[in-house]
């Protein structure tokens, strides 16, 4: 396989990636040779590579503004991540995963397609906090349901930045079961928005998130205390 777009769905692709459409091909091509060789996707995957994830990644960058700043948690094999960063140049993008194997392929694609606006960082989420900028917004990709996610990603977002969760047809429940949890977590009321709907025959499902505030502290047990 050599990442080659197909043709039913090349207007769709020129559409996404626009000119950075040769830079997209050349990352499906990494993603269907060195991807499934390292175990970074499967197999069954590579040949529908752009339907199922190039194209279901890119169509997220309609929610993101200009020149914003991106930090991708659970990356993995540069999903959504890479593919933002290839679709959208003006984004600073920052990639967060914790495996080595999958940070050595990231970062051998940045270096490969010249993206000098996106850094690859070894760490888990929670070990990143404090210690790179808040972002304008954190993406994230079938990674952990919702309230987990938030746990992890608000915390890396600006006050007044947002959260885009990828999901899938049960965001609407994720989103009623855990509304409590997002609260405590200083989320607004989050929101689902279908990306990609003139391009795509499925629509990406996102749950946008935005961070109106600092997580509640939690009480502490007993209250006050006389002498």
């Amino acid at each position: 396989m050599d990442g080659a777009v197909p043709s039913d769905i090349l207007p769709a692709a020129e559409k996404a990636f626009g000119d950075r459409l040769p830079e997209a091909r050349r990352f499906a091509e990494l993603l269907v040779t060195d991807g499934v060789v390292r175990g970074l996707i499967g197999p069954r995957e590579a040949p529908r590579i752009w339907e199922r994830h190039l194209l279901n990644c890119a169509v997220v960058a309609e929610l993101i503004p200009s020149g914003a700043s991106v930090v991708d948690v659970g990356s993995g094999a540069g999903l959504p991540g890479m593919v933002l960063a290839v679709a959208r140049p003006d984004l600073s993008v920052t990639l967060v995963e914790p495996l080595a194997r999958r940070t050595a392929f990231l970062s051998e694609a940045v270096t490969a397609l010249g993206l000098e606006r996106t850094l690859v960082i070894r760490a888990r989420a929670e070990e990143c906090v404090g210690k790179i900028p808040l972002a304008d917004v954190v993406t994230a990709r079938a990674v952990a349901p919702l309230d987990r996610l938030a746990g992890w990603c608000l915390p890396l977002t600006a006050i007044g930045g947002r959260l885009l969760a990828m999901k899938g047809a049960s965001a609407a429940a994720e989103i009623a079961k855990h509304a409590e949890a997002l609260a405590q977590l200083g989320a607004g009321t989050p929101s689902v928005r279908a990306c990609g709907e003139a391009l795509l025959a499925e629509p990406t499902t996102v749950v946008e998130i935005v961070r109106e505030r600092e997580a509640a502290r939690p009480r502490k047990a007993g209250g006050r205390r006389g002498r």
